[in-house]
C-alpha cells in the first residue's frame, strides 16, 4: 500500500483538503483492499482554519510525514492567511521533515508553499491562473506554465486549482498502478479519467462557446482516426475552417495547438496499448498513429521519460 500523507496548511482550501482522500481511496483491487494509504495531518498536529469557515482538526500528528511515499500540499488561501508566499516556522520545519526521496505534490496555491521552500527553483510547475502573476513575482526562479491542468517533474508535481486536483490524483494512479486502476478510481467518483487541453481553456478572457462553429467535433472526429495520417488541413476541414482559423479556435478552447493536442492523445493511446495489450512495440507503434517503433520511442521518452518496452515492463510487475 502506497503511504500518502496530506499535509493541511493554515488557511486550507476544503476542497483541496478532501481530494486526495477521496480520489485516491477510490483507487482499489476490491472492496477491501486498498491501494492507497490517505493521511491527513497539520504541521504540529493542531487544528487549522480552512477558508469554508471551519477548522481541520487532523486524526494524525506530523510524523507521518517522515515515512511518507507521497505528500501532498493542498492550496492555501486568504482571507485564511494574509501572505501566501509567508510560511510559519512549524510550517517549514513540517516540510523540511519530509523525506528527500518521497514524492512531493501541490495542489492549487500549494505550489507556494513548495516553492517557498526552494524545493521548485529551475523546475517547471504550475498553479492556479489567477494566481500566475504573483507566483512569478515572489518565485522567479521557477519555470511556471500556467496553461496547463498539472506538471509532473518526477519527484514533484503541481497542479493547477479545484478540479485540477482531481486531474492530478488520477495521474498519480495512472503512473503508480496503471490506466485500469486510474478509470476504476475515476468511475467510483463519477468524474472523467482525462480531460483534454489545460488551465487556458478557463482562463477569463472571450473564449468561443461550443457551437457549429466549435473545434470538438473535429476533435471527436480525429480521436477515431489516432492510426491514421492526421494533418492541419484535415483538422480544418471537419470544423469547416480556414487552417487559420481553426488553429486559433483550437488553441482558444484546448490551450494547445492541434499538433501537441494530437501527440498527446496518441501517446496516451500507446501507454494504455503498453500496459493492457501483449502487442507487439511495431504494432503500438502503428495503432496509435505513430508509424514506427523508432517515433513512437522518441515521442513516449519525451512523455514519460522511458522506452516502450521500460514503460510495459515496469506496469507488467504491478
Amino acid at each position: 500500500m502506497h503511504n500518502v500523507a496530506v499535509l493541511a496548511l493554515d488557511g486550507v482550501v476544503a476542497f483541496d483538503l478532501g481530494v486526495p482522500s477521496q480520489v485516491l481511496a477510490a483507487a482499489r483491487v476490491s472492496d477491501e483492499v486498498r491501494l492507497y494509504q490517505v493521511r491527513v495531518t497539520t504541521p504540529d498536529g493542531q487544528p487549522v482554519r480552512s477558508v469554508a469557515g471551519f477548522t481541520v482538526g487532523p486524526e494524525y500528528g506530523p510524523e507521518i510525514l517522515d515515512d511518507a511515499d507521497t505528500v501532498i500540499v493542498p492550496g492555501i488561501h486568504p482571507p485564511g492567511r494574509e501572505d501566501l508566499s509567508h510560511l510559519s516556522p512549524v510550517e517549514l520545519d513540517a516540510l523540511d521533515r519530509i523525506r528527500p526521496d518521497a514524492r512531493l505534490v501541490s495542489i492549487c496555491t500549494g505550489a507556494f508553499a513548495i516553492a517557498a521552500t526552494g524545493r521548485l527553483d529551475g523546475r517547471p510547475a504550475t498553479t492556479h491562473w489567477a494566481w500566475a502573476d504573483e507566483f512569478r513575482e515572489l518565485f522567479p526562479k521557477v519555470d511556471l506554465n500556467p496553461d496547463v491542468l498539472f506538471v509532473d517533474d518526477g519527484d514533484v508535481l503541481t497542479s493547477a486549482g479545484v478540479a485540477a486536483g482531481v486531474d492530478l490524483c488520477l495521474h498519480l494512479i495512472r503512473r503508480d498502478f496503471g490506466v485500469e486502476a486510474a478509470n476504476r478510481a475515476a468511475r467510483r467518483c463519477v468524474v472523467p479519467p482525462w480531460r483534454d487541453g489545460g488551465q487556458a481553456q478557463f482562463i477569463e478572457r472571450a473564449v468561443p462557446s461550443t457551437s457549429d462553429t466549435s473545434t470538438g467535433p473535429a476533435r471527436q472526429w480525429a480521436m477515431s482516426r489516432l492510426d491514421q495520417p492526421l494533418d492541419l488541413a484535415a483538422l480544418a476541414g471537419q470544423a469547416r475552417m480556414s487552417v487559420r482559423s481553426f488553429t486559433r479556435r483550437f488553441r482558444d478552447e484546448t490551450g494547445l495547438s492541434p499538433s501537441q493536442w494530437l501527440t498527446g492523445q496518441r501517446v496516451e493511446l500507446a501507454r494504455m496499448l503498453l500496459e493492457t495489450t501483449d502487442l507487439p512495440v511495431d504494432t503500438v507503434a502503428r495503432r496509435a498513429g505513430f508509424g514506427t517503433a523508432v517515433s513512437l520511442r522518441q515521442h513516449l521518452h519525451a512523455a514519460v521519460g522511458v522506452s516502450p518496452l521500460a514503460y510495459r515492463r515496469t506496469f507488467r510487475r504491478l
